[in-house]
């Protein structure tokens, strides 16, 4: 079986969406055109390195490009490392890798649901109201 040329994933976290290619490379990992190592705040570069981490040194071969849009850093973060992790499963078809990432954190591979609940009327938001005075 042949080895694709480039596989494209995607993951979505809240309002974030981020798609990712992966290809024969030298290990260069680029989030919307700008190298992770430079991305901010850190802890969002942590947590976009994790399924790098957990594959080990295989994915210094390969070049990485993610593209996300919509949401806040977090949420982009999330996105983005959900698309990396089913871009390399795909790339590296290895199950004990899928199941180690599973093993690890589910919403490494699975996109996750929870949404923001709407504002409601007669309150401030989602869930506080307005306090009822009886005198």
């Amino acid at each position: 079986m042949k080895a694709p040329t480039v596989v494209q994933s995607a993951g979505k976290r809240k309002t974030a969406t981020a798609r990712a290619s992966i290809r024969k490379g030298t290990g260069a990992v680029r989030i919307n055109d700008r190298p992770l190592e430079i991305l901010e705040p850190e802890s969002a570069r942590l947590k976009i390195r994790e399924p790098l981490l957990m594959v080990g040194d295989r994915w210094k071969s390969i070049d990485i490009q993610v593209d996300v849009q919509g949401g806040g850093i977090m949420g982009q973060a999330s996105a983005a490392r959900t698309a990396i992790a089913r871009g390399l499963v795909a790339w590296i078809k290895d199950p004990t890798l899928t199941e180690s990432l599973k093993k690890y954190d589910r919403s490494l591979l699975v996109n996750d649901p929870r949404r923001k609940l709407p504002k409601l009327p007669e309150g401030r938001g989602a869930r506080k109201r307005r306090q009822k005075s009886y005198r």
